[in-house]
């Protein structure tokens, strides 16, 4: 594979359509929203859901959630232990040796990086301390407008024990929290330099790319069904540098969100204007739909 040449940065617009984008367990599961009432998903959701679609790709993660994993391994410690280079990596340790073999089989330990921290587990074994920094970082995504919230009463029909006379468990009463419309801005990057430590490739870039245009394929849910959410544009800028032609703050605020004339409350992604401020000598790749 090809070492990642030229700088990346890219922005994505995610249409949420009563759905609960990202709860907030402390605040009861209500959608995550700022001091300002903006709708926020959190950098480790969205960094969930792409290592989500990696697997739906056949590639190779290390951090697995537990409802939605490939292998039969129940922690990081034991998926790490099931390589075969890495077998017994505790007793036989040597820190460059491992940051290379685990760049090398985890495409989310080459992105987004990974601390290994591991205890003793014998006589014979070491300590493991080892960061991996990744070149790609994703901001979280803040909505253009503020958000409304709905909160719905819910009956939640819990059966799991016959009661005490023999008949069926009394239903509860629940609350069920989403968002009425928001439209939801990603952003992100990809560090070359960094790159290059952990063998990060321009295929793992596509791949990248590929993960984020599907971000919300089997992601369904009673908080977010289907429809509900949908990344409905994907803008892709490659600079022709390592250093990238502008900063990504530059690139970042280029695509310029606003409302379309007498739309004051805007309900539906038709209601915003997208424009593009030009930045000579880089023109984005716009995917707008699975790729």
């Amino acid at each position: 594979m090809t070492t990642l040449q030229n700088k990346i940065d890219f922005v994505g617009l995610i249409d949420v359509n009563h759905a609960n984008p990202n709860g907030d367990p402390l605040s009861g599961n209500r959608p995550r929203i700022t001091s300002d009432f903006l709708g926020e998903i959190s950098d480790v959701c969205l960094k969930r859901k792409i290592r989500n679609r990696w697997l739906d790709l056949e590639q190779n993660i290390l951090v697995q959630s537990d409802d939605y994993k490939k292998d039969n391994f129940k922690s990081i410690k034991d998926r790490v232990a099931g390589q075969e280079a890495l077998k017994d990596f505790e007793k036989k340790l040597d820190e460059d040796e491992f940051y290379k073999l685990a760049c090398a089989t985890w495409l989310d330990v080459r992105s987004f990086g990974q601390v290994f921290a591991f205890g003793k587990s014998g006589d014979n074994s070491k300590g493991v301390s080892i960061a991996v920094r990744g070149p790609v970082t994703i901001q979280s995504a803040f909505s253009v407008d503020p958000v409304e919230l709905e909160t719905l009463q819910i009956t939640k029909s819990v059966n799991n024990e016959t009661n005490v006379k023999g008949g069926k468990s009394s239903d509860t009463m629940g609350l069920k929290h989403r968002v009425k419309y928001g439209l939801y801005v990603l952003k992100g990057s990809i560090n070359v330099q960094l790159a290059e430590l952990t063998g990060f490739s321009a295929q793992d870039a596509d791949m990248l790319k590929k993960a984020l245009s599907q971000l919300f394929a089997n992601d369904a849910s009673s908080a977010r069904p289907e429809g509900s959410m949908d990344l409905k544009r994907l803008y892709w800028f490659e600079h022709n540098c390592k250093l990238g032609q502008y900063s990504p703050a530059q690139v970042h605020s280029s695509i310029v969100i606003s409302h379309k004339e007498g739309i004051e409350v805007p309900t539906c992604f038709e209601d915003y204007d997208i424009n593009i401020n030009p930045l000579p000598g880089l023109e984005p790749e716009i995917v707008e739909q699975y790729c």
